[in-house]
C-alpha cells in the first residue's frame, strides 16, 4: 500500500509549492521509489481549460487529453514521468461528480453533505493513484491555509492521515519567513500563525519548508521548530536559487528532505543517485555559448502563460550546452510597427499557440520577418496556422487569406474549423486533446530532428489547415512535412529553401524535459546557434 505525502501552503500564495513537490518527486525517484504526483485545486471551475491565462497561466495538456494545472508541467519536467487526468482535480469537478451521483440516486435519498460525501469523493480521487507498485503518492493542496475553499480538502487529508496511521501519511507545510530590511531581521510569527491555523484543523506538519530571502540562523530554526512543533532538523530553508529552478532538488537534498521522508515511512532505500542532475545543473551554470530567441506572443508579459514554451527553449539550449536568452515580445506591439529591427537581429523566432484575434497580425508579421530574413523559426499550434496564413498572403498571392476563427468571411480560409468540431457547442474539454500520431515525410527537417517516421505529440486546438488549399500552397514551395497517418490532417509544415523554418500543429513543449530536450526545440536552438556563430561572438558571462 502506498504512503501519502501532503504539501500545504501558508501565509501567502505563489510560494512555489508546485516546484517544491516536483523537486521532492525527483529526490524520491532518485532513491528508486515509485511515486505518483497529484495537484488539487480549490477553485470551482471543472478544469482550467476555459480559464484566462491572466488568471491561471498555462493550461498543461496530459497525454490522455486532460487540461490541467501548469504545476503538472513541473512534475513531468522534474520527474520525467507522464501525468494523467487523474493527476489534477478541482472543487468544481468534485461537486459536479457528487451532484451527478445525487441525481442518479446513488445516495439512496440521503442528505448530501460536505462531510462525508464531498470529503469521501476527495479521498477516493486521492486514493485512485494508489495503484499496484506505487509506494508514495505526493499530493499538493492548492491555495493557502485559511482559505475557505480549501477547508474541505484539508479535512479530507486529515482524515486520510487518521485512517493510514502515523507511518502512512506525512505532512509538509510550505510557509513564508519574511525579512524586514528596516529592522534587519526575519520574522517567524507569520509562519507560527499559519501552522497554528493548520493545527486547529487537526493537521500537525512533520516538515516545515521556509521560503526566505536570507539564511535561517540556528536560533530561527530552533524557534520555528519550538512554536510549530517540528524538530529543528525538519525546518528546511528554501531560498530562491541562483541560476535555475533545476537547482532546487539539490538544495533540498543537501538538507535531507528525502531522508526525512524515508525515515518517517521506515523505507529502506539506497542513497539518492543525483549525478545526472548535478551534471545538468553544471551545464546550466557553465554554458559554452549563448543564443537569443524571440518569443512573439499574445501574453508576452506573463511568465506563466508560456511556461512550458520557455522551459522547452532552455532545454533546447541544454542539448548544445548553450544558454538561451529569451526576448519576450508582445505581438500587438509588432502590429504597431515596433520591434522590427529587434526581431531582425534575433538568432531565432518562435510564435506560440493561443486563441483570439488580439495580436494575430503581429504574429503573422513576425513570421514574415523570419521567413524573409532567413531567421530560424519555430511555430507552435496557432504559430503554424499564422505561418500558413503569412505564406498564403505573401508567397502564394492569396490576398485576404486568414483563419475562419478570426475572420469568418475571409475570401481564402486557409485555416478552418476541424470537421469534427462543427457540431461542438460546449467550450470545456471539447477540443482535439491529448496524444495524436504524426507521419513524417523523409528528407525533411522534421525527419532530421525526430530521426523517425512516426511520432506522437500532444494537441489542443479546434482549427486546422484547410485541405482545399494544400495543392496551391505546395505548388509555391510550402512543404507539408507531417500529416496524420491517413493524410487527412496537416501536422507539420516547413520551407526547404530556408535555413530552418518549421511549424507544428502540436504542442511538443509539453513533452520536453531538461534531461531529454524535445527534438524540435533542440534542432531549432541548434539552427539559431549556427546563425549566431556566423555573427559577431556574444560574450559568455
Amino acid at each position: 500500500m502506498a504512503r501519502y505525502v501532503f504539501v500545504t501552503g501558508g501565509v501567502v500564495s505563489s510560494l512555489g509549492k508546485g516546484l517544491t513537490c516536483a523537486a521532492i518527486g525527483r529526490l524520491l525517484i532518485s532513491r528508486g521509489v515509485e511515486i505518483r504526483l497529484l495537484k488539487v485545486d480549490p477553485y470551482l471551475n471543472v478544469d482550467p481549460g476555459t480559464m484566462n491565462p491572466y488568471q491561471h497561466g498555462e493550461v498543461f495538456v496530459t497525454e490522455d487529453g486532460g487540461e490541467t494545472d501548469l504545476d503538472l508541467g513541473h512534475y513531468e519536467r522534474f520527474t520525467g514521468r507522464p501525468m494523467s487526468r487523474k493527476s489534477n482535480f478541482t472543487s468544481g469537478r468534485i461537486y459536479w461528480d457528487v451532484l451527478q451521483k445525487e441525481r442518479r440516486g446513488d445516495y439512496l435519498g440521503g442528505t448530501v453533505q460536505m462531510i462525508p460525501h464531498i470529503t469521501d469523493e476527495i479521498k477516493a480521487r486521492i486514493r485512485a493513484l494508489n495503484e499496484p507498485g506505487v509506494e508514495i503518492v505526493l499530493c499538493e493542496i492548492g491555495g493557502t491555509v485559511g482559505d475557505i475553499e480549501s477547508l474541505v480538502f484539508l479535512e479530507a487529508i486529515r482524515q486520510i492521515g487518521l485512517e493510514e496511521g502515523r507511518e502512512g501519511a506525512l505532512y509538509i507545510h510550505l510557509t513564508y519567513v519574511p525579512f524586514i530590511r528596516a529592522a534587519g531581521e526575519i520574522k517567524t510569527k507569520p509562519s507560527q500563525h499559519s501552522v497554528a491555523r493548520l493545527r486547529e484543523i487537526g493537521i500537525s506538519p512533520d516538515v516545515l519548508i521556509c521560503r526566505t530571502e536570507v539564511p535561517l540562523s540556528s536560533e530561527a530554526r530552533r524557534k520555528l521548530g519550538l512554536f510549530c512543533n517540528v524538530p529543528p532538523h525538519a525546518v528546511i530553508e528554501e531560498r530562491d536559487v541562483e541560476h535555475s529552478i533545476y537547482e532546487l532538488p539539490l538544495v533540498l537534498a543537501d538538507q535531507g528532505v528525502d531522508e526525512i521522508i524515508m525515515v518517517h515511512f521506515r523505507m529502506a532505500r539506497r542513497p539518492a543517485r543525483l549525478d545526472d542532475w548535478r551534471d545538468l545543473v553544471h551545464r546550466i551554470t557553465h554554458p559554452r555559448e549563448r543564443v537569443r530567441i524571440a518569443v512573439v506572443g499574445k501574453y508576452a508579459e506573463l511568465q506563466d502563460a508560456y511556461k512550458s514554451i520557455f522551459e522547452a527553449i532552455h532545454h533546447g539550449g541544454l542539448a548544445h550546452s548553450a544558454a538561451v536568452e529569451i526576448e519576450k515580445i508582445a505581438a500587438e506591439e509588432v502590429e504597431d510597427g515596433r520591434h522590427r529591427d529587434r526581431l531582425a537581429e534575433m538568432d531565432g523566432i518562435l510564435v506560440p499557440g493561443g486563441f483570439g484575434a488580439r495580436g494575430i497580425e503581429g504574429k503573422i508579421e513576425a513570421i514574415r520577418i523570419a521567413r524573409e530574413g532567413r531567421i530560424p523559426f519555430l511555430g507552435i499550434c496557432l504559430g503554424l496556422q499564422c505561418a500558413v496564413i503569412e505564406f498564403a498572403r505573401h508567397v502564394a498571392g492569396l490576398d485576404g487569406a486568414h483563419t475562419t476563427e478570426i475572420r469568418a468571411d475571409t475570401p481564402h480560409p486557409v485555416i478552418a474549423l476541424m470537421e469534427d468540431q462543427t457540431r461542438v457547442s460546449d467550450k470545456g474539454g471539447t477540443m482535439r486533446l491529448g496524444l495524436w500520431p504524426c507521419a513524417i515525410a523523409p528528407d525533411t527537417r522534421a525527419y532530421a530532428a525526430y530521426g523517425c517516421a512516426l511520432v506522437q505529440e500532444r494537441h489542443r486546438h479546434r482549427y486546422e489547415v484547410n485541405n482545399r488549399y494544400r495543392d496551391a500552397l505546395a505548388a509555391k514551395g510550402l512543404v507539408f512535412s507531417g500529416t496524420s497517418p491517413d493524410g487527412r490532417l496537416v501536422e507539420m509544415i516547413e520551407l526547404s529553401d530556408h535555413p530552418w523554418f518549421v511549424a507544428t500543429q502540436a504542442h511538443p513543449e509539453f513533452a520536453s524535459r531538461p534531461l531529454q530536450p524535445h527534438p524540435l526545440f533542440a534542432a531549432f536552438v541548434g539552427a539559431a546557434l549556427q546563425r549566431r556563430r556566423a555573427a559577431p561572438a556574444m560574450e559568455v558571462q
